[in-house]
């Protein structure tokens, strides 16, 4: 090449397209001038760390393990085998946040719909129709998953422990649909009354020998007190940082207590075997957590408002925010299809041998990012469903995905409901 031509070319990094992430970057700070100043990102980010919570949780603690003749498999957990890891439940056992932060935006959406001359039934259908919407595609998928498996001679206990985990976020649905729905009976509810629900129930069933099915009364109860906590947060009574001290110092003491000199379990989630279990139904140890759990959310709301601030960390939230309820309804069914993909392959550990040592615990954190990519494909596949055509506001949704402004459109138009 001569002087002359080298002189006068372009070099490449002026004529190449933008790095991805470049592209990453301007895509964060559309969807960040596209946010309403007044949004409370703190809330958004809160809900989007208890889905994750709740999704590494299952991941870690659920396991799968093939039967001896590998035509099966059945569910086991390692804090059975490994009750010292009975603190993985404390980190990731996070729907007290989710609930508390769920009372919180349902008694301040329903009171701005009141204000506007929203009638109930017409909040009431906005509220719940994103809940719903995504459960009819997991309904009608392992409605069919189940018959083909049926239909090929696979062994009914495997069917019943496929399907179940599948379907067992519904229940959180449920009661998360029954509470919503007695929005305008809870807005003054003062917490303490289901608290005392909690605690005269487990008195009568550990204390006096009332009937087990008795406890649960406390799966509305022991879900209330969160609940009603976020409607005081939208009272404005948890403002302090005072309050926020008072739940975390006082629920992780009575939990403390009640582990210690009262027999409750340590783990926090159910665990396979156990005598008791604290989360089916919750018990007061449960709600205790919860309590403390709740507390350290509400003093964390400064620090997180701050690291919102900063677009890349705020687009990854209200990412997770539009799809909360597709990775909660379909993260059990990635972690089954990855298992049962793989089951031909041989036993691999973490994946389909019991999870009673720490080499299980390795190799199931090997398995992680995997799981991930089946969560993003069923993301891919079914968030259509929670992202319909209408919002709760009445206006159609501008969603045009060949256009990346019209992204940032639908991300305030979202926003706003």
């Amino acid at each position: 090449m001569s002087e002359s031509t080298a002189s006068t070319a372009s070099p490449p990094s002026l004529s190449s397209p933008p790095s991805l992430l470049t592209g990453v970057r301007r895509g964060a700070a559309r969807v960040d001038a596209a946010t309403p100043a007044r949004r409370d990102r703190a809330v958004d980010a809160l809900r989007a760390f208890a889905i994750l919570g709740v999704v590494l949780g299952h991941w870690l603690v659920t396991a799968l393990v093939a039967d001896g003749d590998g035509t099966g498999l059945h569910t086991a957990s390692p804090l059975r085998h490994l009750p010292w890891l009975a603190p993985i439940s404390w980190v990731f056992q996070t729907l007290a946040v989710f609930f508390l932060v769920g009372g919180h935006v349902a008694t301040r959406g329903y009171t701005s719909a009141r204000a506007r001359g929203t009638t109930y039934g017409r909040w009431l259908r906005c509220r719940l129709s994103r809940l719903f919407k995504p459960v009819a595609a997991v309904l009608t998928l392992w409605t069919a998953v189940s018959a083909l498996l049926f239909l090929s001679g696979t062994d009914v206990d495997t069917i019943h422990t496929l399907a179940g985990l599948a379907l067992s976020p519904l229940w959180f649905l449920l009661v998360f649909a029954a509470l919503t729905a007695a929005t305008p009976l809870l807005l003054r509810l003062n917490p303490l009354w289901p608290l005392a629900v909690v605690l005269h129930v487990d008195l009568l069933r550990f204390g006096l020998g009332a009937p087990a099915w008795l406890g649960w009364v406390n799966v509305a109860a022991g879900w209330l007190v969160p609940y009603t906590l976020g409607a005081a947060w939208t009272r404005g009574e948890l403002e302090r940082r005072r309050a926020g001290w008072i739940l975390l110092t006082g629920g992780a003491a009575t939990t403390a207590a009640l582990v210690v000199w009262a027999g409750y379990p340590a783990s926090m989630v159910g665990v396979p075997g156990a005598g008791i279990s604290n989360l089916n139904p919750p018990t007061l140890a449960a709600v205790a957590f919860g309590l403390a759990q709740c507390g350290l959310a509400l003093l964390l709301r400064e620090p997180l408002r701050r690291a919102m601030s900063r677009p890349l960390a705020w687009a990854a939230v209200a990412l997770l925010d539009l799809s909360a309820m597709t990775v909660f309804l379909w993260h059990q069914t990635a972690l089954m299809a990855t298992t049962a993909t793989l089951l031909p392959t041989g036993h691999l550990p973490g994946l389909h041998t019991a999870p009673d040592d720490l080499g299980w615990v390795a190799a199931r954190l090997a398995w992680l990012p995997l799981f991930t990519l089946a969560l993003a494909l069923c993301w891919t596949a079914f968030r259509g469903y929670e992202q319909g055509p209408r919002r709760c506001t009445g206006r159609r949704s501008r969603i045009v995905r060949s256009r990346p402004a019209a992204r940032g459109s639908d991300m305030k138009e979202h926003h706003h409901a």
